[in-house]
């Protein structure tokens, strides 16, 4: 399942060695232990040619709780890792002292159920609870970080459903998105809201009158501020106040400057909240993508026709897709700050409320048909877009009796945006086309069974994590897919034309556990076996930060319920940057220099642009997007719409991994930002560069190998002496100790 890499790092296997043989990794000594808990024999990656970083894996711990929620938001304080255990309502307290090993030590426990966490540099952490009846305000609890047995400070109350909690990069905020979704059954609707709470100086908990509230009051009918038309409002409203208010459920904050950003992922908008005054400023509605354009393509059906490809990247004119994003991070370039988005998407079923529905089933149950003159009426069956789930209340004509365009969930891309809302660069249709190169037998796989395309007709490879971190002197995001698995690393040197590096998946996809679990005789060996399923939540750990004195990422995976902790080996600095004092802590943003380097993106200007992107407000109408896609690229296709649907159709297929190379000679992998990327009529071709060179791979998708050198063999040698002289020495002290005795 392995496609080999085009680089090699020596630190990553040799730190993994030296880790579980007791030696000494960034000032850190380890156990003795040498297995590794969860790791695949096969572990899935794949490189860009000229990919400066690679991932591998360290180690994981386990819950042993499939399909439970038992892993999902993780946050790192020194050698500690605190995840968020929703299965058991707790916090998991995991000593990573061993990253090959990481072991439990203890649990937190507060009133309700966990749903996110997050811990200042000094160690004061900050866990959102919600309460037992969702719709009922929740709370957040302090607790003391440093403290072995993670002492609890106190709490505070906060609006309904807190699901995310972060902490300022200055330590004096803590800001709550309150989501306020309504009751399973629709028949109260609280409302969303940002909690914005002042922090002590000190590891200590605030007051009750530390807690601010930003709602959403002002963008009501009657209120000071207006609503953008864009920003999606809908489903029923039980109470007849503040519709607008109880509609809106915050999902994801992060914060640049003295904003933060609130993601509004069923509006498909980004709320602006101003933290000195805890007020919402704006909401910025975020648009359509259009999936009609060459390159923005998608595989919309899981029931392909027998004997076609299985792998039908197609562009359909008249679909679009609303982003819905999730997680949202933040980086600034050339002194702008720019925001990141995974733009997984998100459906609402509450009571007898469904906003869902097939393509195929449209002109039924009181639904509206596709209009005649719809380019997408002649599309409508299995092999097109019949199985594909769209969004019913948008796309209907004036009249609102049938649809002139449909709108899929999400936008299975990540996307690049200015804080005010315009489109910088999006990833295209290069997250179905990375995965069908890497896993080509389980494209479009589900996250619980392991299965070809069985996400195809809902939201594909369904992006939801993500981080931001700056590895030797570039910044990267780390995005991670729930149903398929894996992460994805992008260079966001330039933040116009985000650049593929890395994709790595742990996981082993001839284990099918949904399958295969209740006739299991050990069921947690066969979850352990699979590897970890649905990345939920990402950690970025800078050098200074990690215990094994690189970089690394922390993935919390709820599917599987582990907590795996991933290298990031530098390969441009030798594979090991632990110098580097510029690492964000966090991903979130916090170091104001992140991708400011001169030498990081070539160019100084890099993303400063305002033009870059987009000429119009974001969200104003589907052509303000579509203009953004096609201006971020700098150029227009050459190759009809859809002229690579076929490409990877088949698992033994050769392709290239979508490289192209620069006229310095520098390989660039297929820019993402171009949502033409991935259209040319080449089969093999992912992507295209701004300048349109070309460079092949080998036919398992990965780029040219980097040359073995005489500094690599001199490397083992001088590793391969340590070890034999340690052991050396260790056995002569034996027999010493013997003889003495």
């Amino acid at each position: 399942m392995t496609i080999p890499l085009s680089a090699k790092t020596l630190t990553a296997s040799a730190a993994a060695l030296l880790l579980t043989t007791g030696f000494t990794i960034g000032g850190t000594t380890t156990g003795t232990s040498t297995a590794h808990a969860a790791e695949v024999d096969d572990p899935i990656s794949s490189s860009a040619s000229d990919a400066q970083i690679e991932m591998d894996f360290l180690g994981s711990h386990e819950t042993g709780q499939f399909d439970e929620s038992a892993a999902e938001i993780t946050a790192v304080h020194g050698d500690t890792v605190f995840t968020v255990n929703a299965q058991a309502a707790t916090v998991d307290v995991i000593d990573a002292s061993d990253p090959t090993n990481p072991q439990k030590v203890s649990e937190i426990t507060g009133t309700g159920v966990a749903n996110s966490i997050s811990v200042r540099e000094d160690g004061l952490g900050v866990i959102a609870l919600e309460d037992e009846d969702k719709t009922q305000p929740g709370t957040v609890m302090f607790f003391d970080a440093n403290d072995p047995e993670a002492d609890i400070l106190g709490e505070v109350p906060v609006g309904s459903l807190p699901d995310m909690v972060t902490v300022t990069p200055d330590g004096a905020h803590a800001l709550v998105a309150n989501e306020g979704e309504p009751a399973d059954d629709f028949s109260t609707d609280p409302e969303g809201s940002v909690s914005v709470i002042d922090l002590p100086a000190e590891v200590a908990a605030p007051s009750d009158a530390d807690v601010h509230t930003a709602d959403f009051h002002e963008f009501e009918d009657d209120g000071a501020k207006t609503l953008p038309e864009d920003v999606r409002i809908f489903g029923p409203t039980p109470e007849e106040d503040l519709p607008i208010s109880r509609n809106l459920e915050p999902e994801y904050i992060t914060v640049a400057g003295d904003k933060a950003y609130a993601t509004l992922q069923e509006a498909n908008a980004i709320a602006v909240v101003d933290i000195a005054s805890a007020s919402v400023e704006e909401i910025l509605p975020l648009g359509l993508k259009d999936h009609g354009r060459a390159g923005n393509g998608l595989d919309a059906s899981d029931r392909d026709p027998e004997d076609a490809p299985t792998v039908n990247i197609t562009a359909y004119e008249g679909l679009k897709g609303a982003y819905m994003p999730d997680t949202i991070s933040t980086f600034t370039s050339g002194g702008t700050d720019y925001l990141v988005t995974a733009n997984e998407g998100d459906s609402r079923e509450w009571g007898d409320f469904v906003d869902a529905a097939r393509v195929k089933d449209l002109g039924e149950d009181g639904l509206a048909q596709v209009c005649e003159t719809s380019p997408l009426a002649d599309k409508l069956g299995d092999e097109d877009l019949g199985r594909l789930n769209i969004i019913t209340d948008l796309g209907l004509n004036d009249a609102g009796d049938c649809y002139e365009e449909l709108v899929a969930f999400g936008a299975r891309s990540f996307s690049v945006w200015t804080t005010d809302g315009k489109l910088v660069a999006d990833s295209a249709d290069e997250f179905e086309r990375l995965t069908a190169e890497a896993v080509a037998e389980f494209f479009n796989s589900n996250h619980s069974e392991s299965n070809l395309e069985g996400r195809s007709d809902d939201k594909g490879p369904e992006p939801e994590a993500l981080t931001i971190g700056q590895v030797g002197e570039t910044t990267y995001a780390f995005v991670g897919f729930e149903r398929i698995g894996g992460i994805a690393a992008f260079d966001l040197s330039d933040p116009s034309a985000p650049k593929f590096a890395t994709y790595f998946n742990n996981r082993d996809f001839s284990v099918s556990v949904e399958d295969e679990i209740e006739d299991a005789t050990e069921p947690a060996a066969l979850l352990s076996s699979a590897g970890d399923l649905g990345p939920e939540g990402i950690t970025f750990l800078g050098p200074d930060e990690s215990p094994t004195g690189e970089a690394a990422l922390v993935v919390g995976n709820e599917v599987s319920g582990t907590t795996s902790l991933y290298s990031v080996a530098d390969l441009a600095n030798g594979g090991n940057d632990g110098d580097d004092e510029n690492a964000d802590a966090d991903g979130a943003g916090a170091d104001e220099d992140a991708g400011t380097d001169e030498d990081a993106g070539g160019d100084d200007n890099a993303g400063t642009d305002q033009e870059a992107g987009a000429d119009d407000n974001a969200g104003a109408d589907d052509n303000a997007h579509e203009d953004a896609q096609a201006d971020a690229a700098g150029s227009e296709s050459n190759s009809e719409a859809g002229a690579n649907d076929n490409a990877r159709a088949d698992a033994g297929s050769e392709s290239d991994s979508g490289s192209e190379s620069d006229s310095a000679g520098n390989s660039n992998a297929g820019s993402s930002s171009d949502p033409d990327a991935g259209s040319d009529s080449s089969a093999s071709d992912v992507g295209s560069s701004a300048d349109g060179s070309e460079a092949s791979n080998d036919a398992d998708g990965d780029g040219d190998p980097l040359p073995r050198t005489g500094a690599d063999l001199g490397q083992y040698l001088i590793l391969g002496g340590i070890a034999v002289g340690l052991i050396a020495i260790g056995t002569a002290a034996f027999f010493l100790a013997r003889r003495r005795s």
